[in-house]
């Protein structure tokens, strides 16, 4: 369930390497992790969260980058050097240091530039997280990064492309690249997503 906050942070989040330009402006309780943070961005973005993330960002004194991800014990070198959950958005972004790189899926190579626009009073009987704006529907899971996505796009669109058929069914025979409602975003509870997710009692 969305949380209430008395301030929220705004954020805007915009997919790289996809034209047009797929972007989400949602706001967070401040009291967020990156970990929470991370559960914002799928949700809001339209992604599953069935791969691995990480976040990267200029330490707030400027001394070099930071990573933030999950516990990963398979693939420790993807492990960011901090952990998520443990660390609070509010020690890193700021109107000096604004800007954060957030990957999701290795694979697939799904990079995203999230950009803090600052601080918001949160509005009285609002829940949150939540999105209140953006454009374009966020791409299918698996479709093989920007580029798979281009050829995903190209071949639903042509009724006589080799693979319109297949690519057609694969996706429920029905997608809209240009279709996104702010409103109908939904957010999960991030320590709920959490316990599912690592399985913690």
């Amino acid at each position: 369930m969305p949380r209430r906050d008395p301030d929220v942070n705004q954020f805007l989040v915009a997919l790289l390497g996809v034209n047009p330009l797929v972007w989400r402006r949602i706001q967070v309780p401040s009291a967020y992790s990156f970990w929470d943070l991370h559960v914002a961005i799928q949700d809001a973005m339209g992604w599953q969260d069935y791969h691995l993330h990480e976040f990267e960002m200029a330490e707030p004194n400027g001394a070099g980058n930071l990573k933030m991800g999950p516990p990963n014990e398979d693939h420790p070198a993807e492990l960011g050097e901090l952990l998520d959950y443990e660390t609070a958005i509010g020690a890193f972004f700021s109107d000096e240091n604004p800007c954060a790189l957030y990957t999701y899926d290795f694979g697939d190579g799904w990079r995203h530039v999230v950009v803090y626009e600052g601080i918001e009073v949160a509005e009285r009987g609002a829940g949150y997280p939540r999105c209140i704006a953006g454009e374009r529907a966020c791409p299918p899971e698996d479709c093989g990064g920007p580029g798979g996505y281009v050829h995903f796009l190209e071949a639903i669109r042509e009724p006589s492309h080799e693979d319109h058929k297949d690519l057609l069914e694969w996706i429920g025979f029905e997608f809209d690249p240009d279709k996104f409602d702010p409103a109908a975003a939904t957010f999960d509870d991030p320590k709920e997503r959490w316990r599912i997710a690592y399985e913690q009692p």
